[in-house]
């Protein structure tokens, strides 16, 4: 698992169970389930950095699309609402891609 060392397993499991359903990915819950929204801004950098899959410093909405299968493969891919949702609730400089700060300010929200 990529988030090894950082995510405890069955709360990662938690966290995707809850929004197994197509349309029912909530960032905010799933940050919060999953334990990553109580982790130090040094973890969630490396969260960040897991998830940037390209390494360009942002995480376009192709890698949001496939967020949740970065904490397990088999997890789906968001919805297209769900993707513009998150893209739209993180991206909050309006250059249509989340940088890391934008990052961190979703996860503690």
């Amino acid at each position: 698992m990529a988030f090894a060392g950082v995510l405890k397993d069955a709360e990662v499991k938690a966290a995707l169970d809850g929004c197994s359903a197509a349309d029912s990915f909530n960032y905010k819950s799933f940050f919060k389930a999953c334990g990553l929204s109580g982790k130090s801004s040094d973890e969630v950098k490396k969260a960040f950095a897991i998830i940037d899959q390209d390494n360009s410093g942002f995480i376009e909405e192709d890698e949001l699309k496939l967020f949740l299968q970065n904490f397990v493969a088999s997890a789906r891919a968001l919805t297209d609402k769900e993707t513009k949702a998150f893209l739209a609730a993180g991206d909050s400089d309006g250059d249509g891609k989340i940088g890391v700060d934008e990052f961190a300010a979703l996860v503690k929200a």
